[in-house]
């Protein structure tokens, strides 16, 4: 018997919102409407949400700020819903939490596509498998359990969520090249396009708090049309048991 997943469909426009929850509703999902965060909220207390599909541009309490909220509670799965397509919008998404993005005008089957992706992860740990372990590099730990990044003198470094998620697949593919849109897929399961440069502002910020120098790099080394490595060379000492 198919589980009936539960989407709670944060939209303000009434019309946009009632299109969406038709659509979802003929697929067989169960779907709850709120035009903002308190309803949102009150429905949530009611019937625990699989997913929450939130519009960046609410009254009152905007769509990101429910994303870093929420996400501080739970792991339910979230897709922001925006007409923005500026690049830092993206990755401010990403970093406070949400799974995925996509822009308006929607494609309804894109849209299901990525309903169904996301609701395959929820509830299961959304690192590689290969990440339960502590990485020691050029004086940094790499706590992945902890999300912890420390600095040789005992400082820990605040990582954001993509941040971290890209230092965690960098580190556990070592002198591996990774292209920008699979690294791109791993951080939020969305397709990389070329005028997408979610990747390469999230390398210029952790070669900054890793102190990399993006001139000669020696831990996040790019690889030029390619995508980025972890360098085989940081990556002789990265690996150390977390037992």
């Amino acid at each position: 018997m198919r589980v009936q997943h539960h989407i709670v469909i944060v939209e303000d426009d009434p019309v946009t919102r009632a299109k969406l929850a038709s659509y979802f509703l003929a697929e067989g999902y169960k779907v709850s409407e709120a035009g903002d965060g308190e309803q949102m909220r009150a429905i949530m207390s009611r019937y625990p949400a699989d997913l929450l599909m939130i519009d960046i541009n609410l009254p009152g309490e905007d769509g990101l700020k429910l994303t870093r909220e929420q996400r501080e509670r739970s792991d339910v799965g979230i897709i922001l819903v925006t007409g923005r397509s500026d690049t830092i919008d993206r990755i401010v998404g990403l970093e406070i939490g949400a799974d995925d993005y996509v822009t308006k005008p929607v494609e309804h089957r894109e849209l299901l596509a990525r309903v169904k992706g996301l609701l395959r992860r929820v509830g299961k740990n959304r690192l590689p498998q290969a990440a339960s372990a502590t990485r020691q590099f050029h004086g940094w730990t790499l706590e992945v359990p902890r999300r912890t990044l420390q600095a040789a003198d005992g400082t820990f470094v605040e990582l954001t969520g993509a941040e971290f998620k890209l230092l965690a697949v960098l580190t556990a593919n070592p002198g591996q090249v990774l292209s920008r849109e699979r690294l791109l897929h791993e951080i939020s399961r969305r397709e990389w396009d070329a005028s997408d440069r979610t990747v390469d502002v999230l390398v210029r910020r952790l070669r900054r708090k890793l102190q990399d120098n993006p001139r000669a790099p020696r831990i996040i080394v790019t690889s030029h049309g390619e995508g980025y490595f972890f360098a085989p060379d940081a990556a002789q000492h990265a690996f150390a048991s977390a037992n």
